[in-house]
């Protein structure tokens, strides 16, 4: 029985395939185009998980799709006539979208890959709420899922048992704690659906001065986790921006321009938004213990990403275990789709046994084999040394000691926005200087940045306040306190990014200004070669984490392909590229062709 779930159209599609039940294949389509957030229809992800599924299009039972069409476009025109006039503008840019594609999901299916069979279409948060159960670990849970707006909802919660899956509350637009979070994203300057995680890392610079603000004006929020926002202040509903002339009064001027430099206004903004979303998922959680009575939480949807919170959630909430999807955005609901066909439209049954997942470390991707890398790198030219298979874990991690940086290129490519030692770029955690030279010369982004660590699951709790599994980098933990350099009187008084370069531990390139760090553990199961290799750093060099960062530089997609790891590689400041078997040294390589079009050179074999 095989089944394909499909996400597309808004941003992040994507697509994945479901074999008896088993996840076989997973990825996003702007791997493979290389445009990053891709939106359009998935059609390289679809031929990618056919490919490996070894199946033609006609071979599928059946194709979901994440989520009703025709009720999302109800929502649309509702929205629109409720604000008539003032949404003209933007009524006329969406509409013709609507009406040419999105909502002809059918015959366009049809037309990609040529699948006429039956097509279903699940709710966007049932996808949500099923990318969040299913794959779990937990025979029962309870089920939240929070984003920006799904057909009509926002968030919802309800309980999984087996194969049955019941959502039993929800939250309507546009009344949203994603669109609230995204606001703040538009009006600190950032891009709305790319740039939320860059609000999360520059709240620890600022203070929440503006939370009492957020309360009275913004958000009523009720001792259950519920709430209602006063959309006099902004404009997502029908306008082409996400805050209005309120919202400017209200915090002190314009949003900050693109790029423009960092106030502390900004930092501010980013702590306030941050701690006012961190109070409503505590709410929520703490409601839905007490009314589902469970002892898991299962966490998917957009808000989830949000690792600050499910940390929070996971030391302080009422919940013994937490599992979140690792694409809790929309790609994660063609997984939801298609797994909400096999186990609730077919019955099928699932047990689980309360410790491992179905998610097979989420590296659900493209491999390239050892042959294929070798005549990419034969054919091109480029100078390599193969290595040994036992000999590679210290060959790699001796090169991480000497302060070396490395694009790491192994298995099958994580399907999420982590990087999870698939497609990872890497050095040691020990370095002061780490943090700033990624930051600056590999990935060409913002120096407030914080890296994150991959810990070895067995060291995890030598390092970091946290005892239990998190493997797709989505919990948030403290560093140890003995591990910890106190900040000096002088220290102390330094405001935003002035904190920025003091070490504050004895691995303070994955140290975040307030001491904490989004961990990855990593397991031998999931990725025996990424754990030999940290295995045997810890073993020669005495420390069992290292700077785990996506392969790939500002404003791109994670790369995907032999070819893509060497442009990347060859574009940055990176010392050493690993792909399988095979190393590249920076100082054997013949540069670049200045007038390469690398859009062209991505687009080619």
């Amino acid at each position: 029985m095989n089944i394909l779930g499909i996400s597309a159209f808004y941003h992040d599609s994507a697509a994945c395939l479901v074999k008896d039940g088993e996840i076989l294949a997973a990825a996003q389509e702007e791997r493979f185009t290389r445009k990053k957030h891709d939106h359009s229809f998935p059609k390289h992800a679809v031929e990618y998980c056919l490919r490996e599924g070894k199946i033609s299009a006609k071979e599928l039972d059946y194709v979901a799709f994440y989520d009703k069409p025709f009720i999302k476009f109800e929502r649309i025109l509702e929205t629109y006539l409720a604000y008539v006039p003032q949404g003209l503008q933007s009524f006329l840019k969406a509409i013709p979208l609507w009406v040419k594609q999105k909502l002809w999901i059918r015959s366009l299916i049809a037309d990609e890959i040529g699948f006429e069979g039956q097509i279903l279409f699940p709710d966007h948060h049932e996808s949500h709420a099923a990318s969040a159960f299913f794959p779990s670990p937990y025979q029962d849970a309870a089920i939240l899922t929070i984003d920006g707006v799904g057909e009509w909802t926002t968030s919802s919660y309800g309980v999984g048992s087996g194969n049955k899956l019941d959502l039993l509350a929800e939250i309507k637009f546009p009344h949203s704690l994603g669109l609230l979070y995204s606001a703040f994203t538009y009006y600190t300057g950032f891009k709305v659906n790319s740039g939320e995680y860059k609000v999360m890392g520059l709240a620890p610079y600022g203070e929440p001065k503006y939370v009492d603000l957020i309360y009275k004006h913004l958000i009523d929020l009720k001792e259950d986790g519920s709430f209602k926002m006063n959309m006099e202040y902004f404009d997502y509903c029908a306008g082409l921006t996400m805050t209005n002339e309120k919202f400017d009064m209200l915090f002190g001027g314009p949003p900050r321009e693109a790029e423009s430099k960092l106030t502390q206004r900004e930092m501010d903004l980013a702590r306030s938004v941050q701690d006012v979303t961190e109070e409503v998922m505590l709410r929520m959680a703490r409601h839905i213990h007490k009314e589902t009575g469970q002892k898991n939480l299962c966490l998917a949807g957009g808000v989830a990403l949000n690792c600050v919170g499910n940390g929070r959630i996971l030391r302080e909430g009422p919940f013994e275990n937490l599992w979140i999807q690792p694409a809790a955005g929309d790609a994660g609901g063609a997984l939801g789709a298609a797994l909400m066909v096999w186990h609730r439209y077919l019955d099928k049954p699932r047990y689980a046994d309360n410790v491992n997942d179905f998610q097979k470390g989420s590296y659900l991707g493209p491999e390239f084999s050892d042959d294929e890398i070798q005549a990419y790198l034969d054919r091109h030219g480029y100078a390599y040394t193969k290595l040994q298979p036992e000999t590679m874990p210290e060959t790699i991690a001796d090169i991480l000691a000497q302060e070396h940086v490395v694009g790491w290129f192994e298995g099958r490519m994580e399907f999420g926005p982590r990087a999870l030692g698939a497609r990872s770029i890497i050095g040691d955690a020990r370095s002061s200087k780490m943090q700033e030279v990624m930051n600056l010369k590999i990935k060409f982004r913002e120096s407030f940045r914080p890296f994150a660590p991959s810990v070895l699951m067995e060291e995890v709790s030598n390092y970091f306040d946290i005892d239990c599994p998190s493997p797709y980098m989505l919990l948030v933990a403290q560093v140890k306190k003995e591990l910890q350099k106190p900040m000096t009187p002088e220290q102390e008084k330094l405001f935003g990014l002035e904190k920025l370069n003091i070490v504050r531990s004895t691995i303070p390139a994955i140290t975040h200004v307030d001491y904490s760090a989004r961990i990855q553990t990593v397991h031998k199961e999931t990725n025996p070669l990424y754990h030999a290799m940290i295995t045997r750093f810890n073993e020669k060099y005495g420390c069992g984490v290292i700077i785990n960062t996506s392969f790939n530089v500002r404003g791109e997609p994670i790369i995907c392909s032999p070819k893509d790891a060497y442009l990347c590689f060859m574009r940055t400041n990176m010392d050493y590229l690993v792909m399988g078997n095979y190393l590249l040294d920076k100082t054997q390589q013949k540069p670049l062709e200045k007038d390469v079009d690398w859009q062209k050179e991505f687009e080619l074999d």
